[in-house]
């Protein structure tokens, strides 16, 4: 997922951009307002993170000016300013959350993960699908052919990132943060034993291996048959 960073310290910005890619997330930065709002109204991201005290065009304005345009990014206010009703105002004004500095990394992880997990919606009803793989979500179920996949809640979830992501190669860093909602370990082996026995649920018996190993990078689900 791509996140953008709207902040005018330097070290912050950078402490920021250096912790959320770690954590497998896209990131892009800006120091000011102007360009804060040049970037979210050209460019696709799944959350904005910016401070509020801003140079040129401050936090308050900047998230208003997104919203009358019809840009309804999630945004997560972050700044010094901790008083009541400036958290009133900031929610109030359209943010999806707000946490006061200094703060700890691991809350703000937390927070920015809650809000992307709040606007995973299904792209069709309740449903999903590649090709003739098809995710009721409501239902937590899989298909693929008419077959049901008998999947366990972790499986659903690894597969229903795949699915939503469909193309994109998947860091492990990314799936880890994003299933199993912890900081990837690259001395285990959990995330691949985890798409191992999603695959072979998958793709045994088809042609079309719709999962696949993107060797050296990560992992993908697409309709594609083929390998690297």
């Amino acid at each position: 997922m791509k996140l953008l960073v709207v902040e005018d310290e330097a070290k912050t910005r950078e402490y920021l951009r250096k912790g959320l890619t770690e954590a497998g997330f896209v990131v892009d930065t800006a120091a000011n307002g102007l360009d804060g709002r040049h970037l979210a109204m050209t460019e696709h991201f799944d959350l904005i993170v910016m401070d509020i005290m801003l140079p040129d065009l401050d936090g308050w304005r900047l998230l208003g000016s997104l919203r009358e345009a019809g840009n309804a990014t999630p945004v997560l206010f972050l700044t010094a300013r901790d008083s009541v009703s400036d958290r009133v105002q900031g929610l109030e004004s359209g943010a999806d959350d707000y946490l006061v500095k200094p703060f700890a990394f691991s809350e703000l992880l937390a927070r920015v993960r809650n809000i992307l997990r709040r606007g995973l919606v299904p792209l069709s009803g309740n449903q999903l699908s590649v090709g003739d793989l098809t995710l009721d979500i409501s239902r937590r179920s899989a298909r693929r052919g008419g077959s049901e996949i008998q999947l366990t809640t972790k499986e659903f979830t690894l597969l229903e990132l795949f699915v939503r992501r469909q193309g994109e190669v998947l860091p492990r860093s990314l799936i880890a943060s994003q299933v199993w909602d912890m900081n990837f370990d690259s001395d285990t082996n959990v995330i691949d034993v985890a798409v191992r026995r999603l695959r072979m649920k998958v793709d045994d018996g088809h042609d079309i291996k719709l999962i696949q190993t993107v060797r050296g990078m990560g992992y993908r689900l697409d309709v594609r048959n083929e390998f690297h």
